[in-house]
């Protein structure tokens, strides 16, 4: 899903009928609330925002979903009637992934959105499944056995750092220095306490994470 957030409302359906033509699902808003309310129900996969709006501005809403976890990620192409090198550097520095000037062709328009999503999904981290756990990195969300599992911050990185090395024996150092940042030092306690929780979290799925004595922790290959 595409979301467009345009108040020219012959701007906007220009943008819709060609994506849509292109083989997008799209949605379009002509002011701000309008997309907040949108992003409550559903997450698009990118957003082409204009600058100039009539209830707030484009750099604003920029900076809103960068400083939400769960929409920081998603692509944003600026588009605006401005055309000064300044106005460009102002909307990348804000977190716009690229930029496009009013007036533009429809063919350059799909290339842009093309293009940033395939380096999108590119960069996308894949989903992690093992022993009836379903991680996502990216939405940072955790299910076990089809029910949401509330992680720590640690809780997360530790099952993370697992769950991409299935099958593979990772040692107390090594968890320690990808976790914690920090040197071993003996801190066993500290592991061993958030493994206990994260596998009570996980509820029966915990089973996976198997304790290899005197050396580390792997998430099983065979579940």
């Amino acid at each position: 899903m595409i979301y467009i957030v345009e108040d020219d409302r012959s701007i906007r359906e220009l943008e819709l009928f060609a994506l849509k033509n292109s083989g997008y699902q799209t949605a379009g808003f002509d002011t701000a609330q309008a997309f907040y309310r949108a992003l409550d129900e559903a997450l698009p996969e990118l957003v082409m925002l204009d600058v100039m709006l009539p209830d707030e501005d484009g750099l604003a809403i920029l900076a809103r979903l960068r400083a939400r976890a769960d929409t920081r990620r998603i692509p944003v192409i600026m588009v605006t009637a401005k055309d000064t090198e300044l106005d460009k550097v102002k909307g990348l520095d804000a977190g716009a992934d690229d930029y496009m000037t009013k007036p533009f062709g429809v063919m350059e328009m799909i290339a842009r959105v093309k293009a940033l999503l395939r380096r999108t999904d590119e960069g996308r981290e894949a989903l992690l499944v093992c022993g009836g756990v379903t991680l996502d990195p990216e939405k940072r969300v955790v299910t076990a056995a089809g029910v949401p599992a509330e992680l720590t911050y640690k809780e997360f990185e530790l099952l993370r750092l697992l769950m991409k090395n299935r099958g593979i024996v990772i040692s107390r150092e090594v968890i320690m220095e990808r976790v914690w940042g920090a040197s071993y030092e003996g801190e066993t306690r500290t592991i061993d306490v958030h493994m206990r929780s994260l596998r009570q979290k996980l509820g029966e799925c915990g089973a996976m994470i198997r304790t290899i004595r005197n050396v580390g922790y792997m998430a099983d290959a065979d579940q």
